[in-house]
């Protein structure tokens, strides 16, 4: 009966440590498959926008497409534009790709992947107006931007020596309609995102002057977390500028 009592034991044993390692390699697994929560604001055509039910756009597609070829899994948390990085600082994104120019103020909370896109800044002003043709026009006017962009931030920072009065909206199209009624004298907005929207629809505005800087976009992780992460997108980056599948997207939503 002793003997028994041991062997029972030791089976007892057995499958207790049996399951824990079954439960060790099972947290394991669910770690790799871990899904990635990834900011976008969909209201920045050409590379946000939301088409029915579906997501698309250059970021959309393009994020996607390295997550395939680097093989993670992401979730896309639509917001507004200004609530990306606040949101990324509360831990309820593990990633930004939001149309986001790479700028000293935000490397000192977001580290950037290598830079996927050219843009800049531009004026644009009612299609009828003939007497701003540049930012040097600006004087006395009340200029439109969105919250939380390099535009904003262009156009506050430089309030005083332009002499403009600056009003800030929450989403582009907004933005937009307040320029085309009149009701504000120009806005400042990233050039290819304002040649696009001008480009698909008659907003009744048009681009005026010189680009007004050469901001370049990043894609964003919090400072000095997801180190694995970031790697893999710049390595996915490059492979996809590579093999050609980069400029395939880029062409789909700007053509040549």
């Amino acid at each position: 009966m002793k003997k028994l009592g041991l062997f029972s034991l030791f089976l007892i044993l057995t499958v207790f440590i049996a399951a824990c390692g079954s439960k060790e390699t099972s947290g394991e697994k669910t770690s790799s498959e871990k899904v990635y929560k990834v900011g976008v604001d969909t209201t920045y055509p050409p590379f946000e926008y939301k088409d029915g039910n579906e997501y698309k756009g250059i970021d959309i597609d393009l994020i996607n497409a390295i997550a395939k070829n680097q093989g993670f899994k992401i979730e896309l948390n639509p917001m507004d534009f200004g609530g990306i990085i606040p949101a990324m600082q509360a831990n309820q994104l593990d990633v930004a790709i939001a149309g986001m120019s790479i700028t000293d103020e935000r490397k000192k909370v977001v580290d950037f992947s290598t830079p996927y896109f050219d843009a800049g800044l531009t004026v644009v002003v009612k299609k009828d107006n003939s007497t701003i043709k540049s930012v040097n026009d600006l004087k006395g006017k009340t200029v439109a931007v969105k919250k939380g962009t390099t535009g904003a931030k262009y156009a506050q920072d430089n309030a005083s020596k332009l002499g403009i009065t600056v009003v800030q909206f929450n989403d582009s199209p907004a933005m937009f309609q307040e320029v085309s009624n009149g009701n504000a004298d120009a806005l400042i907005e990233d050039y290819p995102v304002i040649s696009y929207a001008i480009a698909q629809k008659d907003l009744g505005l048009k681009i005026v002057g010189d680009r007004l800087n050469g901001d370049q976009y990043g894609i964003a992780v919090l400072k000095g977390q997801n180190k694995d992460l970031i790697e893999k997108i710049n390595k996915g980056l490059a492979e996809l500028k590579k093999d050609g599948t980069y400029d395939k997207i880029v062409k789909t939503y700007l053509g040549e």
